[in-house]
């Protein structure tokens, strides 16, 4: 069973996101949760997060997180949504660098642009987009 980690800003869009996409898709092979370097504990997901997730049947009981040393510990597999992110997770935890990532160079390598931008503030459209993004890298998602 492998433990996937997404790591965001805010814990409100794309980690949520991509912890609601990853554990639906995945249906048991592995868990997901997520958390974000800037979190303020306890919020609610962004409601655009939570209508595009509803719009495709994707269930996700979320409230946000900070990121935690047990996290990282937790953790099978540490993906950021940006190259930012990474670099300051790689920072503060340099015993888990062999297992952070971004999603996008996991899964597409390191070549072109690794981030995955950032919906906060968008409107429906900017969700739908990101929520597209990221569950084609999640579809193709494959641990060795």
């Amino acid at each position: 069973m492998k433990n996937i980690l997404f790591v965001c800003t805010g814990n409100t869009c794309r980690s949520p996101m991509a912890e609601a996409i990853f554990n639906h898709l995945k249906n048991g092979n592995a868990f997901a949760k997520s958390a974000g370097l800037f979190s303020v504990e306890g919020s609610r997901a962004a409601e655009n997060t939570l209508r595009v997730l509803e719009e495709n049947k994707m269930h996700l009981d979320h409230r946000s997180k900070q990121l935690v040393e047990d996290d990282l510990n937790w953790a099978t597999y540490v993906f950021a949504m940006t190259k930012g992110h990474k670099d300051m997770l790689m920072d503060k935890y340099p015993a888990a660098a062999d297992k952070i990532f971004t999603l996008k160079e996991y899964v597409d390598g390191p070549e072109g642009s690794i981030d995955i931008v950032d919906p906060f503030g968008g409107d429906i459209q900017t969700y739908r987009a990101t929520f597209q993004e990221m569950k084609d890298l999640i579809e193709r998602l494959s641990f060795d």
